[in-house]
């Protein structure tokens, strides 16, 4: 039995009272500040708006609003109801909801945790925009177990967080490693042909249809597109396969080149076999393959010389476009296949130990996230029945040994 168990056992054994977050915190909101403010009164202490990017951080004042232990949540858009721990001195913004709780008998830290859980059920989507208002915060009711019991909840989630953020940190550290190789490898020397890309290239524009939840065929999109050129598995959309559409399906390798907005110039390898139909903002790439591989040219699309390039040919003038007449001009150092093939082995291993979900440390992380998730729901919800019996008891003696 854990020190949990015996301290729920000993402490709750009927469950726990369930508190509003009215009933044991203050809610209130910041103050306005624009962006040209902050650059006006640059300093150390941190601003935090209803942003999600950078833990929240919009830039750095030299005053604060705020000394302590708070919590902020966003109050609209896509991530509404995502939900921070703040300690120290820091100020936030009129659009991102502020927390102190008041009560002597509630942990801020549990709160967070507890938050983190249930805050995202209490979204409203009305009129398109995802709202997690003040009223409705304060109204939320989490359970509220004796302080020892909340104490030992926070240390062995904070453990699972703090392995998490070293794995994190770990492999940052490789990717950066990755990116300094990628671009060496590709930096050509003397001896290495340059060509432009439309003497070695064609380009096809994708396919113009409105895509659906359901269908046979996979429809890829500008969004599809992860930030390391593949396919992101989440979100995906279909369409009915049609003689028109038939026109447009991809095979394992193809490339697709992102041609507008935003994510301009990011580039998919398409690494599956299954059949899919490519967007119209989307361009596919069909190399000469007799004098560059496709893995090659992926890998190369990642590079500090694609994207130097990249950014002067692309189109400034209201949506950014990368269309054929840029992406065409871009030059790209051809050396021998043999190299090439060579080159590609060798950032291949580079991309999965970075990115692989099954290996290595990616694989680590994701394991860990999955593990926190289950504890932080088996021990966060304990209060509906008075109990804490895990499922996974093997998991939980080596969370025992990580953890104490």
């Amino acid at each position: 039995m854990s020190k949990l168990d015996e301290l729920i056992q000993e402490l709750c054994p009927n469950g726990v009272e369930y508190k509003k977050i009215g009933e044991i915190s203050t809610i209130t909101r910041g103050r306005v500040m624009s962006k040209d403010y902050i650059q006006e009164n640059v300093g150390q202490y941190p601003v935090y708006s209803s942003q999600t990017e950078n833990n929240g951080e919009l830039g750095c004042i030299s005053s604060y609003d705020f000394d302590g232990e708070y919590l902020t949540w966003t109050t609209d858009g896509a991530n509404a109801g995502s939900i921070f721990y703040r300690n120290g001195k820091f100020s936030v913004t009129n659009v991102c909801g502020l927390i102190k709780v008041f009560e002597d008998f509630v942990s801020a830290k549990f709160l967070y945790y507890s938050l983190s859980i249930v805050a995202k059920k209490y979204v409203s989507s009305g009129m398109g925009n995802p709202k997690l208002m003040s009223n409705v915060m304060a109204r939320i009711a989490v359970p509220v177990p004796p302080l020892e019991v909340q104490r030992e909840i926070v240390r062995v989630l904070d453990s699972f967080t703090l392995l998490t953020a070293e794995l994190t940190a770990e492999l940052t550290a490789r990717k950066k490693q990755y990116d300094f190789y990628r671009d060496k490898l590709l930096t050509p020397n003397i001896d290495v042909e340059r060509i432009q890309l439309y003497n070695i290239a064609q380009f096809t524009y994708g396919y113009t249809e409105k895509a659906q939840e359901k269908g046979d065929t996979r429809f890829i999109r500008i969004t599809d597109i992860d930030d390391n050129g593949c396919l992101n598995p989440s979100g995906a959309k279909y369409i009915q396969l049609s003689d028109d559409s038939k026109k447009y399906l991809l095979s394992k390798g193809d490339l697709l080149l992102a041609r507008t907005g935003a994510t301009y110039g990011k580039t998919l390898y398409y690494s599956s076999d299954e059949p899919a139909v490519y967007a119209s903002f989307l361009i596919k790439i069909s190399l000469n393959n007799n004098r560059i591989l496709n893995r090659y040219y992926w890998h190369f699309s990642k590079s500090k010389l694609y994207w130097n390039q990249a950014e002067k040919l692309v189109s400034k003038g209201g949506q950014q476009q990368f269309n054929t007449n840029a992406v065409g001009k871009v030059v790209v150092p051809v050396p021998s296949l043999d190299i090439q093939q060579r080159i590609v082995d060798v950032l291949d291993n580079f991309d999965a130990i970075c990115t692989d979900l099954n290996i290595g440390l990616p694989a680590e992380i994701e394991a860990r996230k999955k593990q926190y998730e289950f504890y932080r729901d088996a021990l966060l919800t304990f209060a509906e029945t008075g109990s804490i019996i895990l499922t996974d008891r093997q998991t939980d003696r080596q969370t025992d040994r990580q953890t104490d």
